[in-house]
């Protein structure tokens, strides 16, 4: 083989080459980034006051996975969200209502969630003060 045909066989495989990584590229569901961005940055600060107001009052709830259920035991009584969130996608994540009324828990019943990882946040007002609380849970079978 003499290099001419070396040549026109390397360009041929190095455009086959860019040509099937283009069918890829497009085949690649389209980037998952946060829409919110901008807006979660503006309210960082926010944010971080209210986790810190949970380790000034020392109001860190209580969470533990019993049968069939999530229980959330609080400091005092809440009202607020609390957002579930998993790594499958925006799509999968639940977000329950908050009000604990006089009896300062709440309960999240585990059959709408999968097993796996998944991080909870809870966002609530107790006594007109603020607080954010995160943090990662796995869910064990139904």
């Amino acid at each position: 083989m003499n290099w001419g045909k070396g040549l026109v066989i390397g360009m041929l495989l190095f455009m086959s080459f860019i040509i099937s990584m283009s069918f890829y590229m497009f085949k690649m569901p389209a980037d998952d980034y946060d829409h919110q961005y901008y807006e979660k940055g503006l309210n960082y600060n926010t944010d971080y006051a209210k986790e810190k107001q949970v380790i000034t009052d020392k109001a860190r709830p209580i969470i533990k996975q019993l049968d069939g259920e999530i229980s959330i035991a609080f400091k005092q009584p809440a009202t607020g969200t609390i957002k579930l969130i998993t790594p499958l996608g925006k799509s999968k994540d639940l977000i329950f209502a908050l009000n604990t009324g006089q009896q300062n828990y709440a309960t999240i019943p585990v059959n709408k969630l999968s097993t796996g990882r998944w991080a909870i946040r809870i966002d609530w007002n107790s006594g007109n003060i603020g607080y954010l609380y995160q943090q990662d849970l796995y869910i064990n079978g139904k």
